[in-house]
């Protein structure tokens, strides 16, 4: 498998670059992730230039406007730290990125949830770090998460699908980004993008189904915008259910009794929260194969990611 370029926070490699001389290493993201990921790591107070270790730093102000000021001595890094960033993000686009994982509650590269100090001192937790902020606005496409959110074995999928999407879509854009490919695109995300949002995939079918009276990058633009929104969205248990039915709609001349029965029973039993996705998917993969369902063999709903990561395995 070609290694797919994801841009992270250096310290959760165990580099030591945090204010204190240490690091904030996170195994399963180097060695679990990193099987699969080829990793581009960013510090951004240390390549802006500030020592290891360095005084800590917080935000001040409002979280709109907040400012990267260093605890003690009061020194403001904020426009420096702009001007580093918006070179950064330039050099970032070259390395063709298709997801990133920062530091969660960092004045610098969080992305979320990071404090916000007033000028009374009281907090808030509305606020984003100077570099993960502008990341995020810079590549509104690209999947973000810190590593707080992949403790989450939702989000933890859902950011990882997204990742393997984006980069199935960026290979689509490389190759010309012609109609024909994306509708093969959209067929075989079908049941995919179906789990996260039904509302979404029929805007995007609406989209493909009138793709010649768009300019092509228009055309592309609009329809990744619309999947983002899409994939953002939680694939919950409600959804996954509506699409195993659908699937297994597709067997239901082609099994005896007792299968039909048992294969209704293994997704109910998902659909009460007695048995992991892995389950039904399983079932559905094995009868898959074994009627050779062309293109049930093409949705990549049943396949999203490496089935090695155990993403489908929670209950």
């Amino acid at each position: 498998m070609e290694e797919i370029k994801i841009g992270i926070s250096a310290c959760l490699l165990g580099e030591k670059v945090r204010y204190d001389g240490g690091h904030k290493l996170d195994q399963y993201i180097k060695e679990t992730l990193g099987q699969y990921f080829e990793w581009v790591p960013v510090c951004p107070e240390v390549e802006y230039g500030l020592p290891t270790p360095r005084e800590a730093m917080h935000l001040t102000g409002s979280p709109e406007t907040a400012r990267l000021v260093t605890i003690r001595s009061g020194v403001d890094y904020t426009a420096g730290m702009l001007s580093w960033t918006a070179q950064k993000l330039k050099a970032l686009k070259k390395d063709d990125l298709c997801g990133f994982i920062f530091k969660s509650r960092s004045p610098s590269s969080g992305i979320g949830g990071v404090k916000v100090y007033s000028d009374t001192g009281v907090p808030s937790r509305r606020g984003t770090g100077i570099f993960g902020g502008a990341f995020i606005r810079h590549f509104p496409h690209l999947p973000v998460s810190d590593e707080g959110r992949l403790h989450d074995p939702e989000l933890r999928e859902n950011f990882i699908e997204r990742v393997f999407v984006y980069k199935r879509w960026k290979d689509l854009v490389d190759r010309g980004g012609a109609i024909r490919d994306l509708i093969d695109f959209h067929t075989e995300h079908k049941y995919l993008i179906l789990s996260h949002s039904p509302r979404h995939y029929s805007l995007l079918g609406r989209l493909v189904a009138h793709a010649k009276g768009y300019k092509p990058g228009e055309l592309l633009s609009q329809y990744i915008d619309i999947l983002t929104e899409a994939l953002q969205l939680i694939a919950t248990v409600k959804k996954n259910t509506s699409v195993l039915l659908h699937i297994a709609g597709y067997f239901k001349k082609l099994l005896a009794a007792g299968d039909k029965e048992e294969l209704r029973e293994v997704i109910e039993h998902y659909h009460r929260g007695y048995a992991p996705l892995i389950v039904p998917i399983a079932l559905l993969k094995h009868y898959v194969r074994k009627f050779d369902e062309p293109y049930l063999r093409k949705q990549y709903y049943l396949d999203p990611h490496p089935i090695e990561l155990m993403l489908r395995n929670h209950a």
